[in-house]
């Protein structure tokens, strides 16, 4: 069964990840994110090889979306496992279901502070492209095209949709579901990663420790991510190389969108996403 990490693009999912994987696996030589392969993504087309000839019809995708899921699942283990994609349907078929799905955390951020972290790592040219980014319904990463030109896997089509479909679609999930405010990571990191740790404890009906639960939470402050990624380099850097000047871990809790953001950007987020901002305390 899956346990669900999902988000937005650059909502502090990795984060959250780096957290879990400091609180279940040592690491060594300090390196904070050692062990984040431990944690996998979803959709790769590896999950496709052996049930799809080509990776150009989306259409076909989604219909193979549970059985990919149900392979993954024949472990009969708990996974938890990253994602970015919407919680959709597509000719009826779901993206996932209860069957092969024991829960979800999601964890959600202002999109004000969202639009600038996205231009970072999508070398987005400016805040106009980067607004019709995160206003765009049909939005993917990754792309369509033929099974043999996928020469990474975060080639592979993964449909975000825009900021409201994708928080709207995941808040609809009922079963063991966690919502996470990036800003609560920021503003009260011991009380925000202990929820997250009991409702780990309750899923996967196990005790863990408090003082592992504090490790945690020191090895994966923004700050020894940071460290971590330049002394060791990151594989889902931009660009993937560990001589990219760009990094995965930019701003963090220093991206404050009222320094950043031109008044008719924000003003356009906010009418645009007004109803879900004010329900999140946004607004």
């Amino acid at each position: 069964m899956i346990i669900w990490l999902a988000s937005y693009p650059k909502s502090g999912n990795t984060w959250v990840r780096a957290f879990i994987t400091s609180l279940f696996y040592e690491s060594s030589r300090n390196n904070s994110l050692e062990h984040m392969t431990q944690i996998r993504s979803y959709p790769l087309s590896q999950d496709f090889y052996n049930l799809l000839d080509d990776f150009s019809d989306l259409k076909k995708i989604a219909a193979n979306w549970e059985s990919s899921q149900s392979i993954i699942n024949l472990q009969k283990k708990i996974k938890i496992i990253k994602t970015h994609h919407v919680l959709c349907q597509i000719n009826n078929y779901p993206f996932t279901n209860y069957k092969n799905s024991i829960g979800a955390i999601y964890i959600v951020r202002d999109p004000r502070n969202v639009i600038t972290s996205l231009m970072h790592h999508y070398s987005i040219e400016n805040y106009d492209e980067a607004l019709k980014f995160i206003l765009d319904k049909d939005r993917f990463t990754g792309s369509l095209g033929r099974k043999e030109s996928y020469q990474r896997e975060t080639q592979f089509p993964t449909y975000i949709s825009n900021w409201k479909n994708h928080y709207n679609s995941w808040n609809n999930f009922r079963k063991n579901f966690l919502l996470i405010k990036y800003e609560d990571l920021i503003n009260n990191p011991k009380k925000t990663f202990n929820k997250i740790s009991k409702y780990l404890s309750k899923v996967l009906n196990l005790e863990i420790d408090d003082n592992k639960i504090n490790e945690a939470i020191e090895k994966s402050s923004f700050e020894n991510l940071q460290k971590s990624e330049e002394k060791f380099g990151f594989v889902e850097t931009p660009f993937g190389g560990i001589t990219d000047k760009k990094k995965f871990f930019n701003l963090g809790p220093k991206n404050n969108w009222r320094e950043f953001l031109p008044t008719e950007i924000k003003n356009e987020i906010e009418k645009k996403f007004q109803k879900e901002m004010i329900e999140l305390g946004y607004l």
